[in-house]
């Protein structure tokens, strides 16, 4: 049964987080024999770049690496192993497209990724990169063509691959996700934010201050600028979270939906959360969640407040 879905009205499809997949890797012959779902593979390393970035992860030459397991592939890709070991082979320099190139670390520590710029130089004859990847694959052991192993782990296996996907998997504790810390952080400071490309943080911020009429509410609030940039500050960190879900009033919603929300604040419901923190006497343990809840709730309470505000003066004479 289809979903009961709504259209999208002017520009709110802008709204949203996407990945992006790279328009070369389907118009470029170069790419012609890479499979659609290598390309959004790619798409999501690409994608992890970002974190990458944020966190200072670069090598002695400056070059940005990012970690995504053999189970981030699984679960994004919603695939078993051994297509998910066929998809990462697909993009390796080693064997494959060359897409991205693979580091191993030792000591059970996640391989490092290199992603590489897809933008070719324009002398690059086809001959060189379009050669079926597909069938340099089929020709190892460790490639099956189904998502999930049919038959017995074969002998000549390689480690890489390990054991065929069992029925209920639990996740390695020597792979890291985008949070774990086991994995220290190199001593080369992070890009400046100028050299960074697209800064998202950035471009939220601008959308944000042009919503809320930044320039007036400095105005009209000319002590409270640091509280103001503080709702500007937390409403981008929230725009930008890679997170699925964000607890706000003690509920998980998804992130689309709190985006969504604090991009339609105005410049009147800033004013009105000003107003209530102002108001409120009782001791706040968490002050960010508080914060997030006023802004995020702020279009379905700032019309009965007022109207009460004003029936309770009405009331007083």
């Amino acid at each position: 049964m289809p979903l009961s879905l709504d259209y999208y009205y002017g520009n709110e499809a802008e709204q949203y987080n996407f990945y992006r997949i790279p328009k070369t890797l389907f118009t470029d012959p170069h790419y012609k024999s890479v499979s659609i779902e290598a390309k959004v593979l790619y798409g999501l390393l690409l994608d992890r770049m970002s974190l990458s970035v944020r966190n200072g992860w670069l090598d002695d030459c400056r070059r940005v690496y990012i970690y995504f397991t053999l189970e981030d592939a699984m679960e994004m890709m919603a695939c078993g192993k051994d297509k998910a070991v066929k998809l990462f082979k697909e993009l390796d320099k080693e064997g494959g497209i060359g897409l991205i190139e693979r580091k191993k670390q030792g000591l059970g520590r996640p391989a490092r990724i290199y992603v590489k710029n897809f933008v070719l130089p324009s002398d690059t004859p086809p001959s060189q990169t379009s050669e079926n990847p597909k069938s340099r694959l089929l020709n190892s052991a460790e490639v099956q063509t189904s998502e999930k192993s049919k038959s017995r782990l074969l002998e000549n296996r390689s480690p890489e691959v390990g054991k065929p996907d069992p029925n209920k998997t639990e996740r390695n504790k020597t792979e890291m996700n985008e949070t774990d810390l086991s994995i220290p952080l190199p001593p080369s400071p992070p890009i400046p934010r100028q050299k960074m490309g697209i800064d998202e943080m950035d471009s939220y911020r601008e959308i944000l201050k042009k919503n809320i009429d930044y320039p007036a509410l400095l105005l009209d609030n000319p002590f409270d600028r640091e509280l103001i940039d503080g709702y500007v500050e937390l409403m981008a960190e929230s725009c930008c979270s890679k997170r699925a879900y964000l607890r706000v009033s003690g509920e998980e919603l998804p992130v689309e939906v709190v985006q969504s929300r604090l991009l339609k604040l105005t410049g009147d419901h800033i004013r009105y959360v000003v107003d209530c923190l102002r108001q409120n006497t009782t001791r706040v343990g968490n002050i960010r969640a508080y914060m997030l809840a006023a802004l995020y709730n702020a279009p379905v309470t700032m019309g009965p407040y007022y109207t009460s505000q004003v029936s309770h003066d009405m009331a007083a004479g």
